[in-house]
């Protein structure tokens, strides 16, 4: 960062009103804030690299990034609103002091940050930032590190998306399916609580393919096998049939879970001579009860699915969480850098 030297005194004056001009609007975005229950302020890194287990870094050279898409700080975050507006009073002569140096012919050295999914946070450069977005600059240069997330991070996310993140994030770990199967389909769910039921059938699938085989099976290579066998295929149908128009608060794998429960039910209901045995017949039963024109090739579908008795299920979900709390412990690992040397 520039020192003192480069800029002239009425840039640096310029900066102090235009800093309490900032301070001024992010008064009231906290006072807004609390009356939402909404916290003004930048999302911590620290605190997302440890929700999504962000462990591998990767320096990605210098870029032009967008600053919307900037949202969060290493080690600052409580003293910026989310939109980068100054928080302290105390921070204002080195706040002007940058804005000088902005002002000037040389303008702003590049900031570091680290990115996640869609978003940014400030390595080191947060008055930088903060100045930017007051200029009304639309980007700015950047040495980028990016940490590798399956997760889909946006900007303006809540605390209880947040949640459901960390919950995915958590499924992921457990299975190893960013790693065993890097160019998956996303398994995001909208009911948290539910990667529970997905676990339990990637137990499930796990124990038949140990009794075939005879031998025990890891749970990254059952979640594998599942992944291509199981859960694939059936997001492919529903993609075929385009069946997310019929449902577009809800996801893929929310469908994928009805269509188990489903069939499940029905498995149970009629035993044998039950009509309806594949994830087809899942789609079909879904269409015709909301009144929807079922596809003709959709009724001729020559797809096979695995159906399993509810009770197998349940008893695979109930060993998958006595063994839960063990498996938090063993994957809280240190990050590790790729690359090697600080950018």
């Amino acid at each position: 960062m520039p020192d003192g030297n480069d800029f002239n005194d009425m840039s640096f004056l310029e900066g102090v009103n235009k800093f309490q001009n900032a301070r001024f609007r992010a008064f009231w975005d906290e006072m807004m804030g609390l009356l939402r229950g909404q916290p003004a302020e930048l999302l911590s890194f620290d605190e997302i690299r440890t929700r999504l287990r962000l462990r591998e870094e990767y320096y990605k050279g210098l870029q032009e990034v967008p600053l919307d898409q900037i949202v969060g700080s290493v080690g600052r975050y409580r003293d910026f609103t989310g939109s980068f507006l100054p928080k302290k009073n105390k921070m204002q002569e080195r706040w002007s002091r940058v804005y000088a140096v902005a002002s000037g012919m040389m303008g702003l050295p590049p900031i570091e940050l680290y990115k996640v999914g869609d978003v940014y946070f400030v390595r080191d450069g947060n008055h930088r930032v903060s100045v930017a977005r007051q200029m009304g600059a639309k980007t700015i240069q950047a040495h980028v590190t990016e940490l590798p997330t399956s997760i889909c991070l946006r900007p303006g996310v809540s605390a209880s998306e947040l949640d459901d993140l960390t919950a995915y994030a958590e499924f992921l770990d457990i299975t190893r399916l960013p790693y065993t199967r890097p160019s998956h389909q996303s398994m995001e769910l909208s009911e948290a609580s539910r990667y529970d039921d997905l676990l339990g059938h990637i137990y499930l699938h796990g124990a038949v393919m140990g009794r075939k085989d005879n031998r025990s099976v890891p749970l990254d290579e059952a979640a594998a096998d599942w992944y291509d066998n199981v859960y694939r295929p059936a997001i492919t149908l529903i993609r075929k049939y385009d069946m997310m128009q019929y449902m577009p608060k809800r996801t893929e794998a929310d469908l994928y879970l009805w269509m188990v429960d489903h069939l499940l039910e029905v498995k149970e209901a009629y035993g044998e001579q039950a009509s309806s045995r594949s994830f087809s017949d899942a789609l079909v039963d879904y269409l015709a009860s909301r009144g929807i024109s079922v596809p003709r090739d959709l009724l001729h579908e020559k797809d096979s699915t695995v159906t399993i008795a509810r009770a197998d299920v349940e008893k695979q979900l109930a060993e998958y969480r006595e063994r839960l709390d063990q498996m938090k412990q063993i994957t809280e690992i240190a990050p590790i850098r790729v690359n090697g040397d600080e950018p």
